[in-house]
């Protein structure tokens, strides 16, 4: 992966506003990324969860941006829904602040076989894959006829390279052939079940498992049940194997890095010369003065660099120290009671934590994972500010 220290990367997700599992994969291929140095900025944007797709750019201060959409098909996410959000014109979109390069989804790499092929043995190790079938799930939708070809591909492509299973099939959620009907489908004693899904979310862990028959429904997260974890199950004279989904394999953060570079092979070259430059975000936060507060959150400028606590615990001692921008993911998450909280801004986020940090960047990082866009939208606004609702309400005389 060629280093571009001059760009940023946004991994675009689904989301949900129910549980953090379906994010969770997303964030974690960030997290591993960021980690490498390659990009100035890497950041996370959703469709149900936040940061919006509508104010992800604005999170942004590097003039070339690489959108990598982190779905598994080419279809009505990728090709209606994140190009319309972001107001994409095409592979290449020019705006007054950036030069947005939109990559192909991840479940499109070909190296999406070896990774199926992976999960498969992970998931039944030393069953002879003679006595196996394979069944790829997938959700189908009347929404895209694309939605079903990245998985049909995968089906025809693993037959091809004859990797030994008794059958290789596709079925979905949706449409036919329906998961559901796996044992008419099916031959073989032992079943192989991958979902071709992003994140371990509702589909995953709550309707698969129950069309399949091994579940009642349940009301917990994935990170809280034990679908996963009882291998095989016997139904039906059957051994039933079940794998997490696809997505979460830590090896995808190569997948959209190998995006990038195929995106950026083929994307118009150059950049634009008028672009707005603004007065970068961190340097914006290092001129914070001694305490700040934003939301719940208390910003105090430390000898070290920063501290972050719930502005009800400024001075309280004993708290839960952090040292890491990551850890503000954590803290934003839950309410005290236990609830999912996909909305951040909600006066609901849980006190007794402490989290320093050295410098303005991780401190930026840190704020957008408690507050997405927020620091984005104020140092926009101090930039060129922007008429309030309340005058601009004013103007109307009808």
């Amino acid at each position: 992966m060629i280093s571009r220290p001059h760009s940023a990367l946004v991994i675009v997700g689904h989301g949900s506003t129910l549980n953090p599992d379906s994010s969770q994969p997303t964030h974690a291929h960030a997290d591993t990324i960021r980690r490498r140095g390659l990009f100035a900025e890497v950041v996370c944007a959703f469709w149900k969860e936040e940061p919006s797709l509508r104010e992800v750019l604005r999170m942004v201060d590097s003039p070339e941006v690489y959108i990598v959409p982190n779905f598994i098909s080419e279809g009505y996410f990728t090709q209606e829904v994140i190009p319309r959000e972001l107001g994409l014109t095409g592979k290449t979109t020019t705006f007054p602040r950036h030069v947005v390069h939109y990559c192909d989804p991840v479940g499109l790499h070909p190296s999406m076989t070896k990774l199926l092929l992976k999960r498969a043995d992970e998931v039944a190790p030393g069953v002879p894959r003679g006595e196996c079938s394979l069944i790829i799930v997938g959700h189908g939708t009347g929404l895209n006829e694309n939605s079903t070809r990245a998985i049909k591909d995968q089906v025809a492509l693993i037959r091809s390279m004859d990797c030994g299973f008794a059958e290789v099939l596709d079925a979905y959620m949706e449409e036919p052939p329906l998961v559901s009907d796996w044992l008419s489908l099916t031959t073989a004693p032992n079943v192989i079940v991958v979902p071709f899904f992003i994140a371990d979310g509702l589909h995953s862990w709550q309707d698969i498992p129950v069309l399949l028959g091994m579940e009642s429904e349940p009301a917990a997260a994935a990170s809280q049940v034990e679908v996963f974890r009882h291998n095989p199950r016997q139904l039906h004279g059957r051994n039933l194997y079940y794998c997490n989904a696809i997505g979460t394999e830590p090896l995808l953060a190569d997948v959209i890095l190998d995006q990038v570079e195929a995106c950026a092979a083929n994307c118009s070259a150059g950049m634009a010369s008028s672009l707005t430059v603004f007065v970068p975000t961190t340097d914006a936060l290092a001129t914070l003065g001694a305490q700040t507060r934003l939301g719940e959150v208390l910003i105090t400028r430390t000898a070290a660099g920063f501290s972050l606590r719930h502005h009800l615990d400024a001075a309280a001692q004993n708290l839960t120290p952090h040292t890491t921008p990551e850890a503000a993911r954590a803290v934003a998450q839950y309410a005290a009671a236990g609830q999912f909280r996909p909305l951040k801004s909600a006066p609901t986020l849980i006190r007794g934590w402490e989290i320093t940090l050295p410098d303005a960047a991780a401190l930026l990082l840190a704020l957008d994972f408690l507050y997405p866009a927020a620091v984005a939208n104020w140092q926009r606004h101090t930039d060129a500010p922007i008429p309030t609702l309340r005058d601009t309400l004013n103007r109307q005389t009808g």
